[in-house]
């Protein structure tokens, strides 16, 4: 009673997974799609670069220089060119070749996308007829919200990160105006410059009662505390799916337990949480859960000049339905594949590779599955993440690959895991929803590649 897949031998899909470390090549990139015709800036490139690169490369938001116009796009042309090549930008770390690839919000380039700008640069970055440019992309405000106009904004109170120090942990508390019990339908943390960005490591929400239920540290939990949203470097927004929500109880204040990190300047660490309700007397079919799942089964061992694997489980006891990958790692983080191991009778085990990520410490990216492919998985599923950590020299972000690393909270030290979003089901939602999602994939898959898990 499960879902037609396409499994893959553990030992292969392994092997497989170790050797896919390369980005592609800038030379790959201009062999795809590419037409004899002129690629213009005007009809070509920029309805990618608004599609794409906008909702952060303009003013007050939080890349570093804008690309709404032509001449805030041209200098950077070659940049640009060797930034998307190599999939770097926009931030989007799935591996292409492996697992499901249908997420929602995905900003990443295709093929002919990359190769379009590719030739364009290459041909001189031409400007085109300004007739062909379309209207700019409008945005509310600079402050707009990932997740739409928020019916609650949470501010927390300014912390000053000093210019050098340890990392600083700790929680800062506000008022949650609401005067009823309500779900959370979408949650985005966030802060509200580009040099708090920097010094915030991480931030996990939660509603508490009072400041009693603190525990500071990196953990999941709050002793009577309900958790709320995890944020990280670069992280996006949640969005939950339909008949989905987390409770916000009426009377609790807000609290982030905060992990900060001194960069060299004195810098205002704001942090606010937005929050999008159900309505009032709605109460979703589904609790949707956010946890930290399969920490490695072993203290991370991460010698000098070497990289280490490591591997963590997780048994979901009910049936369920995965809605969100996020791998988490520090700054030698290189990637994680998220496994699937189902219930077999017998000894042997049946597998499947779900996703892998190569990963970025500025881009904690949380990758929201499309509901048509979100993996439907039976009571006594494993989870299993495996990490790669590099420490060695060839790792651009490891400031000291000479030095052994091991499990710590500071951002020098190391972790790994999942954050996994899924919602539980019953056994006859679960047969209920493998049936229809049977029903979808008999039918021709699509051109966007809707039906992946098949």
């Amino acid at each position: 009673m499960r879902l037609v897949r396409r499994f893959i031998a553990r030992g292969s899909a392994l092997a497989a997974v170790g050797a896919l470390f390369v980005a592609p090549s800038v030379a790959a990139a201009q062999t795809q799609g590419t037409t004899d015709r002129q690629v213009t800036f005007t009809k070509d490139v920029a309805p990618i670069v608004q599609r794409s690169c906008v909702g952060c490369h303009r003013p007050g938001e939080m890349a570093p220089m804008s690309l709404m116009t032509y001449e805030d796009v041209r200098p950077w042309a070659r940049s640009i060119k060797a930034r998307v090549a190599a999939r770097e930008m926009p931030p989007w770390h799935i591996d292409r070749t492996l697992g499901l690839q249908s997420f929602k919000d995905d900003p990443s380039l295709n093929d002919e996308e990359i190769a379009t700008i590719v030739k364009w640069v290459d041909s001189g970055a031409p400007r085109g007829n300004p007739a062909d440019m379309p209207p700019a992309r409008e945005f509310a405000d600079s402050s707009q919200w990932q997740i739409g106009k928020p019916d609650l904004v949470v501010k927390f109170p300014t912390y000053v990160v000093p210019p050098a120090g340890p990392d600083q942990f700790g929680n800062l508390y506000a008022d949650i105006p609401i005067d009823s019990d309500r779900y959370i339908q979408a949650i985005q943390t966030r802060t509200t410059t580009a040099q708090a960005r920097k010094v915030v490591h991480h931030a996990l929400s939660y509603a508490v009662d009072g400041p009693q239920e603190t525990n500071g540290d990196d953990s999941q939990g709050v002793d009577g505390g309900q958790f709320l949203v995890e944020y990280a470097s670069g992280k996006n927004a949640e969005v939950y799916p339909a008949d989905t929500g987390v409770l916000l109880q009426a009377g609790k204040k807000a609290m982030v337990s905060y992990h900060l990190h001194s960069v060299g300047e004195e810098v205002k660490a704001d942090i606010e949480l937005g929050i999008k309700l159900h309505p009032k007397g709605y109460v979703p079919k589904h609790i949707r859960w956010s946890k930290q799942l399969a920490q490695p089964t072993v203290d991370l061992d991460i010698p000098g000049g070497t990289v280490a694997r490591t591997d963590g489980y997780t048994v979901l006891h009910k049936p369920a339905r995965i809605i969100a990958f996020q791998p988490h790692m520090h700054i030698r983080g290189k990637r994680q594949c998220f496994e699937l191991i189902y219930p077999t009778a017998g000894s042997s085990a049946t597998t499947e590779i779900i996703n892998c990520a190569n990963f970025n410490y500025n881009w904690h990216l949380t990758y929201n599955y499309k509901d048509e492919v979100a993996p439907l998985v039976p009571a006594g599923t494993i989870l299993h993440v495996i990490t790669w950590h590099d420490n060695s020299s060839a790792n651009k972000a490891n400031h000291d690959p000479k030095n052994w690393v091991g499990d710590g909270q500071r951002t020098i030290d190391e972790m790994g895991f999942s954050w996994i979003g899924w919602y539980d089901l019953t056994e006859e939602e679960y047969k209920q929803q493998l049936a229809e999602r049977k029903e979808l994939q008999s039918k021709p898959v699509t051109a966007t590649g809707g039906q992946q898990q098949q």
